[in-house]
């Protein structure tokens, strides 16, 4: 029966599989259970840990902190490039407000833990690596560390990550508490949040929609399609046209008559003065007329033309077609021979049979295409992302240089991919279930790795005498300055609250807390917050960190 024993006390591959499987599934399993309506869901691994870890079962600590390092890294880099493509458009709108609320955050639980120093008389460089832990940022604790490897001239650092694994559960648990009180107090219905937010990032009016107008503007008689849509202040397509009973795609050329019926399609906000402008609504649809003239659409799965402006295929010439709208991540708008095209866009294309097939054929139109992994860029990207996140980033009067860690430096990259990566023939595009899977793996992986490491000293602590004080203290820093901005943000500034959410994790660098945030509701709200603020936030937790440690320590 050896084998039995190796299996469970040894640091074999095969007792560290077992370690994992065990807390992971553990963890999954009771994360599901709702006690009044709340469940702690994936964040529970990091307990089921923690319970293992008391209980004197472990992996070798090099396995251990290379599984954490890369389930971390394979979680953010999955959620930059699931919001990449919104990213820029959401912190051109809210942004600077978001890292605004993000700076505070920081410098309140900075102010909060000077000040705990002051009253209570515990050691500065113990209460930073509590703070660490209360805001889940282990660079933050790397950081305070080495500073003060470098002020200690005997070589007697204190063991602060104590410190941060007493405090580093509640950090987790704090956040996920400040969002479900946030939601309770002010009795917001998640459903609502949703709509709002899905209205406000993509607003009705600017929804294409499509209609028949009859041509009276004598003024347009005579003239070409291209004439026409340059004449009228607003962006519209010309799909058909009628003209004495002959309908037809409407190219650039085409010459309308008075008298003919067109279809169009435009933003719905623009409609009154586009019809204004060339004469009246139809009472015949284009569109219930039968013909030769068919509507289909066509996913872009063709590497060759991933990355390319619509306008540059000249599709519309070469297969006398019109594309009307194209449908990117859940959002339909109308199409512009600007916009590049991207791996999974879903193009509504009007024309006869045979011209859909050869358009069909250039743009590829195959799902099972689309399901495969694209392996090669995700791999080039996490190298990129581990290569800038390992770049030293000297500050005037810190004394170790800023790093963006292995979790900043592939999040930028990933979201940078999934913008640019056409530029380098990355096709970075993944299926939502590959991402969520990718995820999912990530970060119980990460959980259960920082929960096996922290469960030998957990209980320890907690039962000494300054165990209980240590992790009141974590909760305080925790706490108050994520209720002092959420309730500013709510009250105040009327932010979403699901965008809320985001920002919550993302000022703690907490990917735990954002797991909890998606699961709220089916939308990339939280991401996106979540990807807006964490650069920042990662590079003050590091800051701060160092700054308590070098100025007051």
């Amino acid at each position: 029966m050896n084998w039995i024993k190796d299996l469970l006390f040894s640091d074999s591959v095969a007792h560290t599989i077992l370690i994992y499987c065990i807390v992971i599934s553990t963890g999954v399993i009771l994360g599901k259970i709702r006690i009044y309506g709340v469940s702690l869901g994936i964040a529970f691994v990091l307990f089921a840990g923690i319970a293992l870890g008391h209980f004197g079962f472990s992996a070798n600590p090099q396995v251990v902190d290379f599984i954490r390092e890369f389930g971390l890294i394979l979680f953010v880099f999955s959620i930059g490039l699931q919001v990449g493509p919104g990213f820029f458009s959401s912190f051109k709108r809210g942004g600077l407000i978001l890292n605004l609320l993000a700076l505070a955050i920081v410098l309140i639980g900075g102010s909060i833990t000077l000040i705990l120093h002051l009253v209570s008389g515990v050691s500065l460089p113990m209460l930073t690596g509590i703070m660490s832990g209360a805001v889940t940022n282990t660079p933050g604790l790397g950081a305070a560390q080495q500073a003060l490897t470098q002020i200690s001239p005997n070589g007697n650092v204190p063991e602060i990550s104590i410190g941060y694994a007493v405090a580093y559960p509640f950090g987790v648990l704090g956040i996920i508490m400040t969002m479900l009180l946030i939601r309770k107090t002010f009795r917001i219905n998640v459903e609502n949040e949703l709509s709002l937010f899905n209205r406000y990032q993509h607003p009705e009016d600017r929804i294409p929609e499509k209609i028949s107008i009859l041509v009276t503007n004598k003024e347009l008689s005579g003239r070409t399609i291209k004439d026409v849509t340059s004449s009228i202040d607003y962006s519209f397509i010309v799909s058909r046209i009628l003209h004495k009973s002959n309908l037809q795609v409407a190219g650039p050329e085409t010459i309308i008559h008075e008298g003919d019926i067109i279809l169009i399609v435009a933003q719905k906000r623009v409609l009154p003065q586009i019809i204004s402008g060339i004469g009246e609504v139809s009472k015949m649809d284009l569109t219930a007329l039968s013909g030769k003239l068919i509507s289909r659409r066509i996913f872009v799965s063709n590497r060759e033309v991933f990355g390319k402006k619509l306008g540059s295929l000249k599709l519309r010439t070469k297969y006398n077609i019109n594309i009307t709208r194209i449908y990117r991540s859940g959002i339909e708008f109308v199409a512009s021979p600007e916009i590049r095209l991207q791996m999974g866009d879903k193009l509504t294309i009007v024309g006869d049979e045979d011209s859909l097939k050869k358009v069909t054929e250039q743009l590829g139109d195959s799902i099972n295409r689309l399901d495969e992994p694209n392996i090669i860029p995700i791999f080039i990207g996490i190298l990129a992302g581990v290569i800038l996140g390992s770049i030293p980033i000297k500050i005037p009067g810190i004394i170790h240089p800023v790093k963006l860690g292995l979790a900043g430096g592939p999040l930028i990259v990933a979201i940078l991919l999934s913008k640019y990566g056409y530029k380098f023939q990355l096709v970075s595009y993944t299926t939502p279930s590959a991402n969520l899977m990718l995820r999912e793996i990530g970060i119980v992986l990460f959980l259960a790795s920082v929960g096996i490491t922290a469960g030998a000293k957990f209980v320890p602590a907690i039962l000494s005498g300054d165990g209980f004080v240590w992790m009141g203290y974590g909760a305080v820093i925790t706490l108050l300055p994520l209720l002092l901005i959420s309730f500013l943000a709510r009250i105040y500034l009327k932010r979403n609250y699901l965008e809320l959410c985001g920002l919550l994790a993302g000022s703690m660098t907490d990917p735990p807390a954002l797991a909890f945030a998606n699961s709220i509701a089916a939308t990339e709200a939280p991401a996106v917050a979540y990807a807006t603020v964490y650069p920042l936030v990662m590079f003050l937790r590091i800051f701060v960190a160092q700054l308590l440690i070098i100025l007051f320590a």
